[in-house]
């Protein structure tokens, strides 16, 4: 088999920690859907399909230098940073401990200072004009950093995204916009929204280039990502990625995916699930045994279990902290 890595400046090493940041955001989403399914979390925003994509993409990024302004399918990306299970768990239980808000926030909306995740607001596309700020501002301070943000292709139809990238164009700003393009903005199918085939066709209006990428190849959206970010330090602008995934799940926990896709569709795109093709992939290249795999599959699960464990345990907030940080003190 060929290795492909090699060639993108990623070690066998690399790969390795790839594919356990992959099985690790597979099994923490899986637990998540579990524990909404028995009652015990109310709402959270799947992943499953995008793995491959998100944790290749932070991959290309450095931790705690870069900024992030991820979307609320982002849990790939927030583990592969540094966020761990327990942080998202602790958030999902609306805990007192919960990292990102303190248990005042809806799932999903990360936010690390110490690893340069911007905090999320619920509105769509609202993150990209943000990121465009956050750019200029390094820009103007001459900081050497990249800005990544992602967004599904239903924000691309938002103005907000117009504006983001035409201003981030126009300054030549060091931010790379990741397009995680799943074919259904909640329902509303691709077609619908655009009459273009790809989101990526639009960047050669705002003079910058738009990649188009298998979202299922984790080599395939580092090796667009390393270029993007390549070009960003650079000082040549921004790039727009599109990565091609499929959410295998439905938008989230309160939606039925039945109603607009059949169950055929969604089988034929889980046969192309980045998760095993990327093992296989290892497999193949003699870095990875079944055996190997196994106790990985163990011990990562072993990891989720303690985290929700804990999560669940954990003390609520106190009903009198609900304002701090609403009002000025």
């Amino acid at each position: 088999m060929e290795n492909r890595h090699a060639a993108l400046g990623l070690t066998d090493d690399d790969v390795l920690k790839i594919y356990e940041k992959m099985l690790l955001t597979r099994l923490v989403d899986q637990r998540a859907w579990l524990l909404n399914r028995m009652g015990k979390v109310h709402f959270l925003v799947p992943c499953q399909g995008h793995e491959a994509a998100q944790v290749a993409a932070a991959w290309a990024l450095r931790p705690g230098i870069d900024w992030v302004l991820a979307y609320y399918r982002d849990l790939g990306v927030a583990l592969t940073l540094g966020s761990t299970p327990r942080d998202y768990l602790l958030s999902l239980f609306a805990k007192a401990e919960d990292t990102y808000s303190g248990g005042r926030q809806m799932p999903s909306h990360w936010s690390s200072p110490s690893l340069k995740i911007f905090t999320g607001s619920s509105p769509v596309a609202t993150q990209l004009p943000q990121a465009a700020g956050v750019a200029y501002a390094a820009k103007l301070r001459g900081d050497d950093v990249v800005v990544y943000v992602s967004f599904g292709e239903g924000s691309a139809s938002a103005g907000d995204a117009h504006e983001a990238m035409n201003f981030a164009a126009v300054h030549k700003l060091p931010v790379i916009f990741f397009c995680q393009n799943n074919l259904y903005a909640i329902s509303v199918s691709r077609d619908k929204q655009m009459a273009v085939e790809h989101v990526a066709d639009r960047a050669a209006g705002y003079g910058f280039p738009g990649v188009v990428v298998d979202g299922m190849d984790p080599l395939a959206v580092y090796g667009a990502m390393k270029e993007a970010v390549a070009r960003a330090r650079r000082g040549e602008g921004p790039t727009l990625v599109e990565a091609m995934v499929y959410r295998f799940m439905p938008h989230s926990s309160d939606d039925d995916d039945r109603t607009y896709r059949g169950r055929e569709e969604v089988e034929a795109w889980k046969q192309r699930d980045g998760l095993p093709r990327f093992r296989d992939y290892l497999m193949g290249l003699g870095l990875l045994t079944p055996e190997a795999d196994e106790a990985l599959h163990r011990r990562l699960a072993a990891e989720v279990d303690a985290a929700a464990a804990y999560a669940e345990a954990a003390a609520d907030p106190e009903p009198e902290d609900l304002l701090r940080h609403v009002y000025a003190e």
